[in-house]
Order: C-alpha cells, then structure tokens, then sequence
C-alpha cells in the first residue's frame, strides 16, 4: 500500500461497477476491453459485493453509481464505470474520466406538473426534488433562482402531485414515466452517457490503470466505427 492508500502493482486493481441501469451494457463493453467477471457475479442470489475476474489481479466491486465515484476518487479503487451526471454532481479533484463509453444514454432534466403554467420567470426561490442538489443548484442559480432541493432517492415524480415539490430535475430517457404521472419536461441540464473513470494517482503510478485505459479506448473507437459503417 502506498503513501496514498492505493495498492501497488504487486496488489490487486479494484474495478468498480454501478447497479443499476448502466451495469448491463457496460459488461459486454468491459468483456471486449478484457476484463470479465467470475460467475458468482451473475448469480442474482449472490449477495455480495466483491467479485473475482478472470484477471488474477483483479477483483470488481458492485455499488450503486453515486459510491462508485466516491471509491474511485478516494482510491479505494483505481477504476471504475459511472454515468457523467455522477462525475458532475460530486466533482472530485481526484477523479479523471478519459473514455466516454458512449453507453447509458439519457438526459438530466428539470420537470413540472402539465398542469402548471405558470413559467415561473418572476420566480426567485423554487422547491425542487432531485438527487442531485449540486447540478440543480447551480443550474438554477444560473437563472437567477435559488432552488430549495429536497433530496429524494426515488419516486420524483410523485413530488409535484403530492405538493412536496413544485418541479423536479431527474433522469429521463424516453419521457414516459413523466407523462404516465402528468409531468412535462422543461429543460435539459446534462446530456448524459458512461464514462470509464480513474484514480488519479492510480493512473500516475500504475501501469495497469494506464493499460486498462488504452484498453477502453480502443473498445469504443472500435464500436464507434463499425456503428458508423453499418
């Protein structure tokens, strides 16, 4: 273990992986970029949370997203997949994302009740329920509003029809769930996609952080050039 807490190249890499929505696509593009699981893994009557790979110097550890980014950024693991709106949201000085994986595609946005017409451009202080009170903020003071989040896990969109909330910022892909609970979306914050994340340290001082990098990135230049000659 080195001086900054980070293993050493006669250690094992901790490779972290996100629950979730991004896991599925991310595992045949990290299966290509050579690292790959045990079959534990795969079992859904597994209950753990550190796994072998097929790389003995290697092992994966299963999170949620928002943790991912907080092991890779105080090396508890060198590397890891997360979406952009994570890295955003906490902006670790200590965290680099180098490959864009182009996978996990959605958008970060502001909703509203269909109902509610009021544009609010009078509006100086807004109640709004999300996850991710720093992108929030800074997005509305950006309009010169200053929003009051209430931080939610799930079911934001709940939160303008039960009047906890008069908007909401979320994740939203085909905006379904939005129009299945009366809501329209208002504003985009974030174009989002996975990104291949590193310990900046890790990437400094060993050399398999360096090589899994290359790796990634030639997986998706790869998959980018067969998507655009298909």
């Amino acid at each position: 273990m080195n001086t900054n807490g980070i293993p050493d190249n006669s250690g094992q890499l901790t490779f972290a992986v996100p629950k979730g929505r991004i896991l599925d696509e991310a595992l045949p593009v990290m299966a290509r970029a050579g690292v790959e699981p045990d079959a534990e893994f795969h079992d859904p009557k597994s209950r753990a949370l550190a796994f072998a790979c097929t790389r003995p110097d290697m092992r994966l550890i299963r999170v949620r997203a928002f943790d991912v980014a907080t092991f890779v950024a105080h090396g508890a693991a060198q590397v890891g997949i997360v979406g952009s709106d994570v890295i955003e949201e906490f902006d670790y000085a200590d965290l680099y994302a180098p490959v864009d994986l182009g996978i996990g595609l959605c958008r970060l946005s502001v909703a509203r009740m269909a109902n509610d017409t009021d544009e609010g451009s009078s509006v100086s202080h807004l109640r709004v329920a999300t996850k991710y009170p720093g992108l929030t903020r800074r997005h509305f003071a950006a309009a010169g509003v200053q929003a009051e989040c209430v931080k939610l896990n799930g079911a934001m969109e709940l939160a303008p029809s039960l009047g906890l909330a008069r908007q909401i910022v979320d994740l939203v892909s085909t905006g379904t769930t939005l129009r299945e609970n009366g809501l329209v979306e208002t504003a985009v914050i974030l174009e989002i996609s996975a990104r291949l994340i590193v310990n900046r340290t890790a990437l400094k001082t060993d050399r398999r952080v360096a090589a899994l990098v290359d790796a990634f990135r030639r997986e998706a230049e790869e998959r980018c050039t067969k998507a655009a000659a298909a």
